[in-house]
């Protein structure tokens, strides 16, 4: 058997296996500020809630955002989430992925939405635009430019 190149030692260093190396260019939660990374944890407990149906998702997301430093208004930031969440899921032929609450790495999706969420936080005009269009489905272009703008602007 040929062994995987990918795991022979080099320079007297193990190589990293595929996987590793796949999951090593992952976003990771710690690569992003306090606010994208209260906005990705209300993203996944919402996203839990939709999923589940359970109720307790929803009161986690409000306990959650009432005890995030620096947020003034919690209910408005969970409902600007919640309005963002409900449009991505209704213009996607598939269910949005989203990790649980504690997971440090961050699915497709989740990558997706804080690239997103940081253009709108840059407030350059028109850039959310011409990139948002590609995530979401057609129709719903506008109404996910207006719910990433007002979620950036809590």
């Amino acid at each position: 058997m040929i062994p995987d190149p990918a795991a022979i030692p080099d320079a007297g260093q193990m190589r990293l296996c595929r996987l590793q190396a796949a999951l090593a260019v992952r976003p990771c939660v710690d690569s992003y500020d306090d606010f994208c990374r209260v906005a990705l944890s209300l993203f996944r407990f919402i996203g839990a809630a939709y999923t589940t149906g359970a109720s307790d998702c929803w009161e986690a997301a409000y306990r959650f955002a009432d005890e995030a430093p620096g947020i003034s208004d919690s209910p408005l930031l969970v409902a600007r989430a919640a309005a963002l969440i409900r449009i991505m899921r209704s213009g996607r032929p598939c269910e949005l992925c989203f990790m649980p609450p504690s997971c440090r790495r961050l699915s497709n999706d989740e990558a997706e939405l804080m690239r997103l969420l940081a253009v709108a936080r840059r407030k350059q005009p028109h850039e959310l635009e011409s990139i948002v269009c590609q995530f979401v489905g057609a129709g719903n272009e506008d109404a996910a430019t207006r719910a990433f703008n007002a979620l950036a602007s809590c």
